[in-house]
């Protein structure tokens, strides 16, 4: 069993090196505390995790909080310690020094989800579901840019986004409000170009690839990875039917669009196009 899981491995770095250095010239360029800061630190295994939402990242933390001692179970802790609570380090808190020793000593890790689905997942939490951040501050911009005649109330709470809006701010290039990271491409977030990541998780395989990396690094026999769902824990998880649900409220342009947004993470992490 570890010698497949060991191949895919193989095979899912070959293709993103490939993909790499067939479309960015940025192989020589110089790493910066930018690049790295949404990479969590657990110096006790010396694990480097880049954090790509809704691809299984609020687990991913609390496997590194119990790696650190900080907990003694996943089942402990709350969703809010693990978002809120600062618990575990950053890499671009440390000097450049402290950088580049984890960076080359470290194992390097980051799990992805197939793009569609991805954004998919993130549009749901967000926007479907009381938020005092993201209705005030994404919706009600989009809602006021996107919807003809939007009543006085929806401009004011921002709340209502329909996917159709959400997807035309995406794929504006003059956005009213900025990129966020639950919905930017994993290339920007982990930069895989210029950080050559040992291990590359996908959230389809969650399960086997998870427990493969803690046993890679020599973790405690007795954890595993938890496979509860974080959050609206009663609603069903983000599937490739409920996906193309969402996506055929669009038109094939907006569709071919989006995929055109994602085409380097549909490439770099060997998805098929939908």
């Amino acid at each position: 069993k570890w010698k497949s899981l060991y191949e895919i491995q193989r095979e899912r770095k070959r293709v993103m090196r490939e993909t790499c250095s067939k479309y960015k010239s940025n192989n020589r360029r110089i790493i910066t505390p930018y690049h790295v800061s949404r990479i969590f630190v657990e110096d006790k295994y010396r694990v480097l995790y880049c954090e790509v939402p809704k691809a299984g990242c609020s687990n991913w933390k609390r496997v590194l909080m119990v790696l650190n001692g900080l907990a003694s179970s996943t089942k402990d802790i709350q969703h809010n310690t693990v978002h809120y609570g600062n618990y575990l380090k950053r890499l671009d808190g440390f000097d450049h020094k402290g950088i580049y020793h984890r960076l080359n000593t470290y194992t390097k890790m980051l799990f992805i989800r197939e793009p569609f689905e991805k954004l998919v997942s993130a549009f749901r939490d967000k926007f479907e579901h009381p938020n005092n951040y993201y209705h005030p501050v994404f919706g009600k911009a989009i809602i006021s840019r996107y919807r003809m005649n939007a009543t006085k109330e929806a401009l004011r709470t921002g709340s209502g986004v329909k996917f159709k809006e959400f997807i035309q701010y995406l794929l504006d290039v003059h956005r009213p409000v900025g990129m966020d990271i639950h919905w930017d491409h994993v290339n920007r977030l982990c930069s895989p170009c210029l950080i050559d990541y040992d291990f590359v998780g996908k959230f389809e395989s969650m399960e086997e690839d998870a427990n493969f990396f803690l046993h890679l690094i020599g973790a405690p026999q007795n954890l595993t990875f938890p496979t509860f769902k974080d959050r609206h824990s009663n609603e069903e998880r983000t599937t490739t039917k409920i996906t193309q649900q969402y996506f055929a409220q669009l038109s094939p342009s907006q569709r071919q669009r989006s995929y055109d947004f994602y085409y380097m993470d549909y490439l770099m992490f060997n998805y098929s196009k939908p």
